[in-house]
């Protein structure tokens, strides 16, 4: 077959080469112009239409054949590769307890936490993308020469709402999320965490009770616990989100005081709340004058050609507190995350003062810098496609490995896979036994707040596929199927 209208790469500082051929061959596999199956351009062809050397070809070719892609038979050229398995069943909508909670899970995470952080484990267990993943040596670049162009701005407080800079830019990519913000109306935060938590205490107080996902992230149930409120879990679909109708429901029975929300691609589940009903979520939450704090820190790592919107673009009152960060795509260590928090704005530049004063100076410059010379675009890009790889590659592992009842998560963006597994099986047990083969998973109560969901485990996709990751997820199919 010919793809000789396929545009040639563009030059790119993100991609090598191979990648960008690679990406394009993806890109026709998955719109169903090299269909499962049938024969991709010979290698010289391929390097002729291309305008590049055979060699990028082999390299590319190989990329995809190791991603799953593509298969080589012998003497005969490169094949799409035929899909052989067929994913398990999903996990059901949860159902969580109906009432208000005390949160309890603080001292198990911690615990979990400490044990995973074995650097000598492969790693399934923390939701960290691979540093081979980031752009470190352009960031790290961009902040020693910053820091010896300006010193001054290095070595002084970038006191609320932050780096004028990042505020612009972060203003300008909001728009591909259906947000109309302006750089006064963001706050720099100290990483993710730290918005929710500046957040929270802007619209709560201990004792006030919080709507969550159910299951959730463990660092919001850790933030609740600490600030000593309690969390009303609401039923939370896998694939779509909080179920609104059971939100209806609590709202209409309970007195709820805020909702915090992963609505784009929740970590553990990946799922994604519709676009429509996030719109009748913040008109639900503004007839009540009920604040929606939402945390969006995968929203740019979607598997789909648009980013979702976020409930944020929906908001007329200043209702809709949106956090986000650049931990899960640029730069977890330099801890640079951020709030457009609405009309509580005011509330929340005074708890930053007080709480940290000031987000470093150096790394928001970077990223800033970062964002401006269009280099988050095509990094963007990169990881949706390893990480779509990725999960595929792990759901077929799992399929392969783990017993016949497991079910597995269908996620549309994100880095994680949420899975079910035998009734019979105890996931902190589990947990325990898998540290000792040093392989690192997080077990399901860490993500209730009652720590609910015992035979449930996240696994981290934020890792290129390799021979290692697909032995751990042998070594932990056995380890399941034979948990008494």
């Amino acid at each position: 077959m010919s793809v000789s209208a396929m545009p040639p790469p563009a030059p790119s500082l993100e991609l090598p080469l191979y990648e960008q051929v690679a990406t394009r061959i993806q890109t026709l596999i998955e719109k169903g112009t090299l269909r499962p199956g049938e024969r991709v351009p010979s290698v010289r062809k391929l390097a002729e239409q291309q305008s590049v050397s055979v060699s990028t070809v082999l390299q590319a070719y190989s990329n995809l054949e190791d991603r799953g892609w593509i298969e080589a038979r012998p003497q005969s050229g490169y094949y799409v590769k035929v899909q052989s398995w067929k994913p398990p069943a999903e996990p059901e909508m949860s159902r969580p307890a109906t009432r208000a909670t005390q949160v309890t899970v603080g001292d198990l995470v911690m615990r979990v936490m400490k044990a995973i952080r074995n650097p000598g484990l492969v790693d399934l267990g923390t939701a960290v993308p691979s540093p081979d993943l980031l752009p470190t040596r352009q960031l790290n670049r961009a902040m020693a020469a910053l820091g010896r162009r300006s010193p001054e701005l290095g070595s002084s407080y970038d006191v609320p709402p932050g780096l004028t800079a990042l505020r612009v830019q972060i203003a300008r990519r909001a728009l591909d999320a259906g947000c109309s913000l302006t750089p006064d109306e963001i706050v720099t935060t100290c990483g993710g965490m730290e918005a929710l938590n500046l957040c929270l205490r802007a619209v709560a107080k201990p004792g006030d009770t919080i709507a969550i996902e159910s299951p959730t992230y463990f660092g919001i149930l850790q933030c609740i616990e600490a600030l000593g409120m309690k969390a009303l879990e609401i039923p939370t679909h896998p694939r779509d989100g909080v179920s609104l109708e059971a939100l209806a429901y609590a709202l209409e029975h309970q007195t709820i005081t805020a909702c915090l929300f992963v609505l784009n691609f929740n970590n553990p589940l990946g799922s994604c709340m519709p676009d429509e009903n996030k719109r009748r979520l913040v008109t639900m939450l503004a007839e009540r004058e009920i604040p929606l704090i939402e945390d969006d820190i995968y929203g740019d790592v979607t598997f789909g050609p648009q980013r979702p919107k976020t409930a944020k673009a929906f908001d007329k009152h200043g209702l809709v507190l949106l956090c986000d960060s650049f931990s899960k795509t640029l730069a977890p260590g330099y801890r640079v995350g951020w709030t457009a928090p609405g009309r509580f704005q005011e509330k929340v530049e005074l708890l930053k003062t007080v709480s940290t004063l000031a987000t470093a100076t150096l790394p928001q410059m970077a990223i800033a810098d970062f964002l401006a010379n269009g280099g988050y675009a095509h990094h963007l890009r990169r990881i949706q496609r390893v990480y779509q790889d990725q999960v595929n590659l792990m759901t077929e592992a799992v399929t392969r490995y783990f017993p016949d009842e497991t079910k597995v998560t269908r996620p549309a963006g994100g880095q994680v896979l949420w899975i079910e597994l035998p009734a019979k099986v105890d996931s902190l047990e589990l947990f325990e036994r898998a540290l000792s083969e040093r392989i690192s998973i997080a077990p399901g109560p860490i993500f209730s707040a009652k720590q609910k969901f015992r035979n449930f485990i996240r696994l981290n996709c934020g890792i290129p596929w390799s021979p290692t990751i697909e032995r751990a997820l042998k070594i932990l199919g056995r380890l399941v199927s034979t948990s008494s």
